[in-house]
């Protein structure tokens, strides 16, 4: 998915730290697309929202590979990776590599958000037989990739994914959002404080769960509360020097989760 979906050009509101008005609202957290007059959209993001709304939680993008893929052999610890653009490019961007050697599948899909991957867990998570799934999502939700999504929406898709999981026996990993303090396709949010707020439940909920929480964010923060260049040279999306950092606390995270009791056990 390209950037541009869901890039518009907002203007940059500065005020004076001696002000004493009001401060004035930032953009909304909601894809730009959705609130533009019609008429201002040209053809190809046209295009693009029909057929974002064909295939809204895109079910199509992996079916076939769902299809050929044969069950785990016996003894073998399947482990989906599943989430937005961050792992869809994990392995597939140039410099990356993807657990070369391990029963690893990877299920992301650029610009996907939480409410979209609870659509088709079942599909590209449980029908794949997993003994576990490493859950990286919400950033796209602070952004608004498909509309509004409050904190408690948010959390909501966590629960119902962490559930649907652990009733299939499935061990639940849940990876923390990575940093950014914007969005290059919708700047000016401020995500870095949701991000945290969100990290921190994630790891609340994990533990009240039984589940394993995934640490990435504090291993890639930096004072600003974002990711340096060298890390994600656009701020979101990670380097390969950002997924070398990222790779050993996944696998950490997966050996933890898969030395747990059965899943299912959490409150």
């Amino acid at each position: 998915m390209k950037c541009w979906l869901f890039a518009l050009p907002l203007a940059a509101l500065a005020l004076s730290s001696c002000s004493t008005s009001a401060p004035r609202p930032g953009p909304e957290p909601i894809n730009p697309l959705y609130t533009a007059p019609p008429a201002t959209l040209d053809s190809e993001q046209i295009a693009a929202l029909q057929q974002q709304l064909s295939d809204w939680p895109q079910l199509g993008r992996y079916r076939e590979e769902n299809a050929k893929l044969a069950p785990p052999a016996p003894g073998e610890h399947r482990v989906v990776f599943y989430g937005d653009s961050i792992t869809d490019a994990w392995g597939r961007a140039a410099g990356t590599t993807f657990f070369p050697g391990k029963p690893y599948v990877n299920r992301g899909i650029s610009g996907q958000t939480t409410a979209q991957m609870l659509v088709r867990f079942r599909q590209d998570v449980i029908d794949l037989r997993p003994a576990a799934v490493v859950i990286l999502a919400g950033t796209n939700d602070i952004a608004g990739n498909t509309g509004l999504a409050t904190p408690e929406m948010i959390e909501d898709n966590f629960r119902s994914m962490t559930a649907l999981a652990q009733s299939a026996g499935i061990r639940v990993i849940l990876a923390s959002v990575l940093p950014t303090t914007d969005y290059p396709w919708h700047p000016g949010l401020q995500p870095a404080g949701k991000i945290r707020a969100l990290n921190a439940w994630l790891k609340s909920y994990a533990a009240s769960r039984g589940a394993t929480y995934l640490d990435y964010y504090d291993a890639l923060v930096n004072a600003q509360g974002g990711m340096d260049t060298q890390l994600a040279s656009d701020g979101v999306h990670p380097t390969p020097a950002g997924y070398a950092i990222m790779a050993p606390l996944a696998q950490q995270a997966i050996d933890q989760a898969l030395a747990a009791p059965d899943a299912g056990q959490g409150k």
